[in-house]
């Protein structure tokens, strides 16, 4: 707290890890690993009842945005998301700017992209020209301010649905998961980004497209992350119907499994699935 307090005096923002390491030379004895400090800061949100920014904490983001969206920071000219090629739109981690950015958009949905590699897949093939979506991926796990501005955006785009691609897995589901209810490891700030994530793949229902060559089998990890979702009581009955079939049948699958149609399928399947409402 004392760290924290001569961070705001100064008017500057650290990243945990930054954090970490001015600790590690000034208080040895009481911090030793990066683990530690992630959750003393826990504990100091819980105990002052705010959030890490509030306490000078930057997020480290390694999200980026695609699509039919301009973005405009404070004193900047406006930038078109559309044209940041593959590799898109980075999102700061200041949650601060994020919060002042100015935005608008046409597009009728926002997905949630799992994989980077998917991500920059559809950006350049450009689906968003054919399909009126922006696309947004944390690169995995989702990070504090990537959620943060999927929030800023369900609450600037409210009649835009948002749908997640992610793969037939136990860690797909948790990545949606923590898009749809927050982290656990978030403590208070839980569910402050939480956003109303509908499942649009891959599903149960999506095996058929897959050849069985492509499955593969769950590893004890996977079922790890299973048991530890079927054992949460958010988790509405049909994600859990879903998790126990992966479970009951032993496999995965992932999202590259469709390029078995062709590299351009993935778009296809994609606009298939919104135009049919199939998703949950």
């Amino acid at each position: 707290m004392e760290m924290c307090f001569k961070i705001l005096l100064q008017e500057k923002r650290v990243t945990q890890r930054e954090l970490f390491y001015k600790l590690l030379c000034v208080s040895p004895d009481c911090f030793s690993s990066q683990l530690q400090v992630n959750r003393t800061i826990q504990d100091v949100v819980s105990l002052l009842r705010c959030s890490r920014f509030s306490l000078g904490i930057m997020a480290s983001s390694r999200g980026i945005v695609a699509g039919r969206l301009l973005v405009q920071e404070p004193d900047k000219e406006m930038v078109d998301c559309s044209e940041c090629g593959s590799s898109g739109y980075a999102i700061s981690g200041d949650l601060n700017l994020l919060d002042r950015l100015v935005m608008k958009t046409d597009a009728r949905y926002i997905i949630i992209v799992e994989k980077h590699a998917i991500f920059q897949r559809l950006a350049e093939d450009r689906v968003f020209n054919h399909i009126p979506i922006i696309l947004i991926t944390a690169r995995g796990y989702p990070d504090i301010a990537t959620r943060f501005l999927l929030h800023r955006m369900s609450r600037t785009f409210p009649e835009l649905p948002i749908m997640a691609l992610v793969d037939w897995n136990p860690a797909g589901l948790a990545i949606l998961c923590t898009f749809k209810f927050g982290s656990i490891g978030m403590g208070l700030e839980a569910y402050r980004y939480a956003c109303n994530v509908k499942w649009l793949g891959l599903r149960g229902d999506d095996l058929q497209l897959i050849p069985e060559e492509s499955f593969v089998s769950l590893k004890p990890r996977d079922l790890q992350i299973a048991k530890s979702l079927m054992s949460s009581e958010t988790l509405q009955e049909k994600h859990r119907e879903e998790l126990a079939l992966m479970v009951q049948s032993g496999k995965r699958a992932e999202i590259e499994a469709l390029y078995f149609h062709g590299y351009d399928y993935l778009g296809k399947y994609i606009a298939k699935k919104i135009v049919q409402a199939n998703y949950i």
